[in-house]
């Protein structure tokens, strides 16, 4: 699955895993050695994630229902933990580095 910014063309993985069952959302990327650039995991629902015993940081878009973005966290570090975004429905975790100036916060992603 790939994950495009609607309206500016910004493709930002096109390698995305979905991470919808409890199991599946609870793993995450724990185990991971690192997250390679294209790449992306949709963890949905979700409305925060922390990043305890993993080894690499990421990028996090926190999305709504309708897949809006309502927040960006930037080279979240190992050991972190974001806070809970109310309005947010799913989280795309992306390699560190990825989410580029060119995104921001109400920008729609479109998953194809």
């Amino acid at each position: 699955m790939k994950a495009i910014l609607r309206e500016k063309g910004i493709e930002l993985a096109n390698d995305i895993t979905l991470a919808a069952s409890l199991p599946a959302r609870m793993k995450g990327l724990l185990g991971k050695e690192r997250l390679d650039a294209g790449k992306g995991l949709l963890i949905r629902p979700c409305k925060g994630i922390h990043t305890f015993f993993m080894k690499f940081p990421i990028d996090v878009v926190f999305l709504d229902k309708d897949d809006r973005i309502v927040a960006l966290v930037r080279d979240l570090s190992p050991n972190r933990l974001t806070t809970v975004y109310r309005k947010a429905s799913a989280v795309l975790e992306l390699p560190a580095g990825t989410i580029t100036t060119g995104v921001s916060i109400d920008d729609i992603v479109t998953f194809s």
